[in-house]
């Protein structure tokens, strides 16, 4: 973890526990990446002793012991999925107004806020409130609407996006991102100040994420005991791979391989049938939407795991929980991966379906290969990535920038 610069100066007490007031603008909580690296965030702070509350939208489901204020309802509003919409315009004044009242009611001694759009209300709520903020970047701005294809690049939308992307990251007091990649993006390309940014990825529950026995899901599901089952966990799109790993199917059937897949996630946006047209629908299951609390028993039906992620600028959190569950794991070969899996990853070149396929029957073909990245992976996410580690540097963050605020003033 890359961590801020001393403050000069004297230093002002700081209370041991903070009041933390975060921002999400995003349907919170829905069973995918974002969401949990929100909600074990928000956990990891409250056992440090911290006071957390979570501003969000009215959609999303209360997390045990989570304070969570909520915007009115919008009944036509129903999108759980990630990605732009032009609905966040007038969400984003609710929340933001949600938010403010939460933060009257509760004097929080920071805001942390989630995504550019969080940010961008932060900076406001801040003014008002008369307490730092905290960007927590997991991309760019600008590189999520192109991955979406919400805006191309080069285009005068994008152009105008890029624009209060670099205002947002100038207007923050802090910024932790979800990678080291996108750190020095923020440093290189936007001309952040190095000592504004700090890396902080994604951790894992190790207690929650482990090893469970894998035939009970395969008999629920009637996946074969016997098949080398591959894998898959998070948002169903094209920039999570999902295309590419269909193309990847039907390379391996053509070959003849054994491997099944468990392709779990939502939305499902027409890839059953696309499987089915491929011709690859009988070796491929898709459950739909997983309960968090479920996902390490439907990861443990696996013998290996896959993400085939495209985006170069988002970190790539579910990786921690596929080696949390002792998955050996087949991603493409990207600066985040290699930061997260290290030495436990197995790399296809980058959006390449055929060296997708490749890595992934090599791997299904070989049982010792695979227990010993089985064990590398465990061994790693308990030694390195543990959610107890991350909230003690998560507090220490806060106690740097809450110094910083006190010395200017």
């Amino acid at each position: 973890m890359t961590s801020f610069s001393p403050v000069p100066g004297p230093r002002s007490p700081v209370p041991r526990t903070l009041r933390v007031l975060m921002v999400a603008p995003t349907p919170f909580f829905a069973d995918r990446g974002c969401h949990v690296r929100i909600y074990e965030e928000a956990r990891a702070l409250m056992a440090c002793g911290h006071e957390v509350r979570i501003a969000t939208y009215h959609l999303g489901r209360d997390m045990p012991g989570i304070a969570t204020d909520r915007t009115v309802r919008i009944p036509w509003y129903r999108k759980l999925s990630a990605g732009p919409s032009w609905h966040k315009p007038y969400l984003d004044i609710l929340l933001f107004v949600t938010a403010l009242r939460a933060a009257r009611r509760m004097r929080p001694d920071l805001i942390h806020a989630h995504l550019h759009e969080g940010a961008f209300l932060g900076v406001f709520l801040k003014r008002l409130v008369g307490v730092p903020l905290l960007f927590d970047c997991q991309g760019s701005l600008t590189g999520e609407l192109a991955d979406h294809g919400f805006a191309r690049q080069g285009s005068l939308l994008c152009r105008f996006f890029a624009r209060l992307e670099g205002w947002i990251n100038r207007n923050a007091d802090a910024i932790i991102t979800s990678s080291g990649a996108g750190r020095d993006d923020l440093v290189g390309k936007w001309g952040v100040p190095a000592r504004k940014v700090t890396a902080f990825m994604d951790g894992v529950d190790t207690a929650v994420f482990r090893p469970y026995p894998r035939d009970e899901v395969r008999r629920k599901l009637g996946i074969a005991s016997h098949a080398p089952l591959v894998v898959f966990l998070g948002v169903l799109n094209r920039y999570q791979g999902i295309d590419l790993l269909l193309s990847a199917m039907v390379i391996l059937k053509a070959k003849g391989s054994p491997v099944r897949f468990l392709v779990m996630g939502f939305p499902e946006g027409g890839y059953r049938e696309k499987a089915r047209e491929l011709g690859v629908d009988d070796m491929v299951t898709f459950p739909g939407r997983i309960d968090y609390a479920k996902a390490p028993l439907y990861l443990s039906a696996g013998d290996l795991a896959v993400s085939p992620k495209v985006s170069l600028t988002e970190a790539n959190g579910k990786l921690f929980n596929y080696m949390a569950c002792g998955l050996p794991t087949v991603v493409f070969d990207t600066p985040i991966n290699r930061e997260i899996l290290g030495d436990a990853g197995v790399y296809a070149r980058f959006g390449d379906a055929v060296d997708l396929a490749a890595r992934i029957d090599s791997l299904a073909g070989d049982v010792e290969e695979r227990a010993r990245l089985s064990q590398l992976g465990r061994e790693h996410a308990e030694n390195n990535h543990s959610w107890h580690a991350r909230g003690m540097e998560l507090s220490e963050v806060y106690r740097h920038l809450v110094i910083l605020l006190a010395a200017r003033r």
